[in-house]
């Protein structure tokens, strides 16, 4: 039968009580969904035990991008009125893209405050939705931002002003991965989440190889998909970095036979935009909008680790383009029944 490419055929109720407000306790205390795709089974495991559910020898690859504190609350130094400023990423002349509330409103040369801090945002231009700022202060602009701004969170995280006052600083050091490393996203690689320094180690004693990449996540994780036909959808590019090393790691897993395992959506549309066959031995950068729907062939992924995905998503369309939309539905009908954590800060799927 071939794949449906019609959007409505990819959407499913979700309770509201199942979309995680806040991470666990402990990040490897999640719980985790194994689905066997020649099988069509489900089995149900606590995350910490990931290295005994993983084939050997294997390879996994993470994202290591850093979460940057990107979500600014300013006024206009005119008017006193409230803006709100979301950096998107800074550009190679020193200046940043950013979505602004209320952009529609703001003159080119508008300046905005930030209380009583040394930090000044001036508008420079405007580009579509975007705005284009020049960010100035005394000092390390890096320490400022770190003082100043908050992480951005996905938009179906809902605090009152009390609630989001106290989780600042667990979002800080929750919404980030323990092996982050490469500044730059404004969304965490989420499946990487789950994964503590022992976790890690385990994975080592078990003969599970690791490798590391870079793909800084920006706003298209969450924009949503508004075409019907979900093969009209442009996914917006977002830049990576594959190391040599890494790269060495992939050349040897596919001519030794290991299972190249990606952590996360992120690692899987960096993997898959490349050739492995063709690749040679060295970094390799660029950009990659790469969208993955039903229909399209893995030619580099082999497992895949990831979270539960909200529905009509790119994310959720990647799940199903790997393990196929029926059984898709049936582990996550499994997972409405089992009272599952879903999205960013919500339990974890491990496709085999």
């Amino acid at each position: 039968m071939p794949p449906s490419f019609k959007l409505s055929d990819f959407d499913f109720d979700l309770p509201e009580e199942l979309i995680a407000q806040k991470p666990t306790k402990l990040r490897d205390q999640s719980r985790l969904m194994i689905l066997d795709r020649k099988t069509g089974t489900i089995n149900h495991a606590v995350f910490s035990d990931l290295p005994h559910h993983l084939p050997t020898p294997s390879l996994l690859v993470f994202n290591d991008t850093k979460v940057i504190p990107a979500k600014l609350q300013g006024h206009l130094v005119r008017s006193g009125r409230r803006i709100e400023i979301l950096l998107l990423r800074e550009n190679d002349d020193g200046h940043w893209e950013a979505l602004v509330k209320g952009l529609g409103k703001l003159k080119e040369g508008a300046e905005i405050g930030f209380g009583g801090e040394p930090l000044k945002a001036t508008v420079t231009a405007r580009q579509n939705d975007r705005a284009i700022l020049k960010l100035t202060c005394p000092g390390d602009l890096r320490l400022i931002l770190n003082r100043v701004a908050t992480t951005p969170l996905p938009p179906y995280i809902h605090r009152d002003a009390a609630a989001e006052k106290n989780l600042n600083e667990l979002d800080r050091k929750r919404y980030q991965t323990v092996f982050a490393k490469h500044a730059g996203a404004i969304a965490a690689p989420t499946a990487g989440l789950h994964f503590t320094p022992k976790l890690m180690e385990s994975l080592d004693r078990e003969g599970i190889n690791c490798a590391f990449l870079t793909l800084h996540v920006g706003v298209g994780t969450f924009r949503p998909i508004r075409s019907e036909d979900i093969r009209e959808h442009t996914m917006e590019a977002e830049q990576f970095h594959v190391p040599t090393e890494t790269l060495k790691k992939l050349i040897r897993a596919r001519k030794t036979g290991q299972d190249i395992i990606a952590v996360g959506s992120t690692s899987t549309r960096v993997l898959e935009s490349m050739n492995l066959d063709a690749v040679m031995d060295r970094d390799i950068s660029g950009w990659t909008d790469r969208f993955v729907y039903p229909g399209q062939e893995f030619k580099a992924v082999d497992r895949l680790l990831t979270n539960f995905h909200l529905p009509k998503s790119t994310l959720y369309l990647l799940v199903c383009a790997f393990a196929g939309k029926d059984l898709i539905e049936k582990a996550y009908r499994e997972a409405i029944e089992h009272n599952y954590r879903f999205f960013s800060y919500g339990d974890a799927m491990l496709i085999l």
